[in-house]
């Protein structure tokens, strides 16, 4: 089982039914969401598989295979996984069939073919799993650009009012980080050269380099530039809030769910195991960032009015929390961190999710828009509270271990960046709880407000009361209520798509334990090649 070629075959699927569904002809949509589910699920049962051949205690990297692409610059098609990798494929397996499934009825600006956006979606799928099954670092880095493409379609085609804007920036930022990343890929392969007698990407081959410190500090900054505007760690987040705003909302998930987790991934995979010296000098400067991260985000997403770009807000100071735990160099704490990128995925994509069809029913992103829909519409107003409990680390819920295993471990090492961190779970409880009482409780307000329609006759006035004029009558006149849609409950399919997030979350945030099985010995490796100890 072990020498089944799991790895390939998961990168190959999505690939070829993207390519299938891209060739459909324009007017299949229905076709095409068909074969774009069964593809997804397909990959999800490959996941499965994968993580069952996968050894936990078994040698670092499994399931591998190679062969030679460009021999002359010692380059491979390298897959592998440890214990890290695997959990990141079981996230990919199951957010892209639920985002399929979320975006069953969407309706896409000008009438842009759903084909083309389910093409796209399983492409992307493709290469996230690319990235993180690869241990050759330049197929890695192949992956790693690769990524922005579907990315900037799903956004620049499928996207809100302001998407091209939206894609262009993140398309630029994301390019940027990554031609700085090659110029380190390229100094990597020149020093393997020198030490090996022949240049290298392999990354157990780079990993045994004796890098001087000073060429460390030099290559460590650019992987992790790259990965700190793909994360987004504070000042490198701006590009984020309007991509996921502008985002479709299964593209938005897959952002913030998946595509962002790469650069956290990059930090664990890439930054520590091949430059410890480096790693160790720019801890406290990455320490600062990440806590600075963790404060300012959720402070503006208290103050955003916009669903949408509230909620990219608090993935920005969420991955301030994964940055601290990498950076504290402990097990307890990275083993948390990498639990967290997992538990985020889940619980931000349900959030995700539960904005999209509010939105899909209100027609306004705009939390002052809406007011009373739990009294309407209950189960979308409990499967809200759910995801704004899990996001915010409720205790029982799944992201509450992950936060508590970052800060308990954490704290011995850096107890004040730790306690000053602890003030983002305030502000998270404020933001979140927030946007929820506005939303669902109260008075019904905004889209929910009765509307004369057009052709309606005009309300009539009160008779005047002691003697006053018409103009200052009130109307009382009732009128038809306006967007029925809105009052909708969640329906068949939406539960079918929230509840496997639910049910993780619920479950997870009890019995956490056969994640940290897969998760520990690759963070105890990476500790090892750090020279870490706890």
């Amino acid at each position: 089982m072990t020498d089944f070629p799991w790895l390939l075959l998961m990168i190959a699927v999505p690939a070829i039914g993207a390519a299938i569904v891209a060739a459909l002809p324009r007017g299949r949509d229905e076709l095409a969401k068909q074969l774009s589910l069964g593809v997804s699920l397909v990959v999800l049962l490959l996941a499965v598989l994968t993580t069952v051949a996968f050894d936990a205690g078994g040698d670092r990297f499994q399931l591998t295979s190679s062969w030679t692409w460009i021999a002359d610059f010692g380059v491979s098609f390298a897959l592998g996984v440890d214990g890290i990798a695997v959990v990141m494929l079981l996230l990919i397996g199951v957010l892209v069939p639920v985002v399929i499934g979320a975006s069953w009825r969407d309706e896409l600006p000008g009438g842009r073919s759903m084909t083309a956006y389910f093409a796209w979606l399983l492409l992307l799928e493709a290469f996230m799993v690319g990235v993180f099954v690869a241990t050759d670092v330049f197929l890695f880095y192949v992956f790693f650009e690769a990524m922005l493409v579907p990315m900037y379609f799903i956004i620049g085609s499928f996207g809100g009012p302001r998407r091209q804007y939206a894609a262009v920036k993140f398309f630029l930022y994301s390019l940027v980080g990554g031609l700085i990343m090659l110029a380190a890929v390229i100094g990597l392969y020149v020093v393997s050269n020198s030490q090996l007698g022949e240049g290298t990407f392999a990354f157990d081959a780079l990993r045994q380099l004796e890098i001087d410190p000073g060429v460390q500090k030099l290559l460590f900054l650019g992987f992790f530039i790259a990965f700190a505007i793909k994360a987004p760690l504070v000042p490198f987040h701006t590009w984020l809030p309007d991509s996921g705003s502008e985002a479709p909302i299964g593209g938005a998930v897959l952002l913030v769910g998946v595509l962002d987790k790469v650069g956290t991934f990059g930090f664990l995979r890439y930054c520590l195991p091949l430059f410890p010296d480096a790693s160790r000098f720019f801890a406290p400067f990455v320490l600062v960032l990440a806590v600075v991260g963790i404060l300012y985000a959720a402070l503006l997403a208290m103050g955003q009015s916009d669903m949408k770009r509230l909620v990219s807000y608090t993935s920005i100071s969420h991955f301030g929390f994964i940055a601290l735990g990498i950076f504290a160099f402990t097990t307890e704490a990275a083993t948390g961190a990498v639990l967290y990128m997992v538990n985020h995925g889940i619980a931000t994509g349900l959030l995700f999710l539960v904005v999209g069809m509010l939105i899909a029913r209100g027609g306004s992103r705009q939390i002052g828009d809406y007011g009373g829909v739990a009294a309407k519409a209950p189960l979308l107003a409990g499967t809200f509270l759910l995801a704004g409990l899990a996001s915010l680390a409720l205790p029982g819920t799944n992201s509450f271990v992950s936060e508590f295993l970052v800060l308990i471990g954490s704290f011995p090492r850096e107890p004040v960046f730790t306690i000053l961190a602890t003030a983002g779970i305030i502000l998270a409880a404020l933001y979140i709880l927030l946007m929820y009482q506005r939303t669902m409780h109260g008075p019904a307000r905004g889209v929910l407000l009765p509307d004369v329609h057009a052709g309606d006759p005009a309300p009539q006035p009160e008779p005047a009361r002691g003697g006053a004029s018409a103009a200052t009558a009130t109307v009382t006149a009732p009128a038809p209520a306006r967007g029925g849609r809105l009052l909708r409950d969640l329906d068949r399919r939406e539960l079918a798509v929230v509840t496997p997030l639910v049910a993780l979350i619920i479950v997870l945030g009890f019995y956490p334990q056969p994640l940290l099985e897969l998760i520990e010995p690759a963070v105890s490796a990476t500790m090892s090649d750090l020279g870490g100890t706890d």
